[in-house]
């Protein structure tokens, strides 16, 4: 099966994939959660991730920045082969953000700190440039304010706010969604989207996993499903939903939509 779907306008405006990975395999062990993953993602690309739990959609994200080892396949992004060449994983996770459904904020930093630690230890950004960087970011998603404050004085939704702006302050090429809404309280699940939609919007290249199907008709190119470590299905998003393909995805939507 042919998993790398429909040519979207992204897709025409640019040949390169910046992540392309073929035929790729992880095990646990005996369990074989991943299961002959092929994707292409193409620059300023957006493409959500969905499907039941234990499918394989955070393992598969987390691969794309060694966070996860793959057994077999290839995973190439922006032309670097991940391999267990440290160099290369520390190249690629410069140029790959990640977003998790936890915020990973260190507590006894303020929020300013925690945004300039990555520019001024990994780039060695110097120390001034750094802060101005997490400043710019910390405006972009609406929470300059609270500069100085700790984590543990923000509001979930705040700090997973913070979350996305550290990761920008390392200018991603691409960014990594891994729910990044599921541990937040309904209200305060919209301002985070918020702040995923503008980053859409400018162009960022960004996988998403989620459950949130607003979002994904709003902003995806192209939506995924997964179950059982494969990918079953994708299309436009309108296609997606409207018309369904696999059973599986069908049942996943029923349930997930009403």
């Amino acid at each position: 099966m042919n998993n790398t779907g429909p040519k979207t306008n992204a897709q025409q405006a640019s040949e390169e994939p910046i992540i392309r990975i073929s035929e790729m395999h992880k095990w646990y062990g005996e369990f074989h959660v991943l299961k002959n993953i092929s994707l292409d993602v193409m620059p300023k690309e957006r493409i959500v991730v969905c499907g039941p739990s234990g499918s394989g959609k955070s393992t598969m994200i987390r691969c794309i920045n060694r966070l996860e080892e793959h057994q077999r396949g290839k995973i190439i992004v922006d032309g670097i082969e991940l391999t267990n060449n440290l160099k290369n994983i520390e190249k690629i996770r410069e140029e790959v953000g990640m977003v998790f459904q936890h915020f990973n904020l260190f507590p006894h930093l303020t929020i300013l700190e925690n945004l300039s630690l990555g520019p001024v230890w990994v780039r060695k950004v110097p120390k001034k440039e750094a802060e101005e960087t997490a400043m710019y970011y910390l405006e972009k998603v609406h929470i300059a304010e609270q500069a100085h404050k700790y984590p543990g004085q923000l509001s979930g939704g705040q700090q997973q706010r913070v979350a996305v702006a550290r990761s920008l302050c390392m200018k991603p090429r691409v960014m990594l969604f891994d729910e990044p809404t599921s541990a937040l309280d309904p209200e305060m699940v919209k301002e985070v989207l918020d702040v995923m939609i503008s980053l859409a919007q400018e162009g960022m290249t960004m996988i998403v996993v989620t459950h949130e199907m607003g979002f994904a008709k709003s902003v995806a190119h192209r939506v995924l499903f997964m179950d059982a470590g494969q990918i079953v299905e994708q299309n436009a998003p309108d296609e997606f939903f409207s018309n369904p393909q696999n059973e599986r995805t069908q049942l996943f939507l029923s349930q997930i939509l009403h």
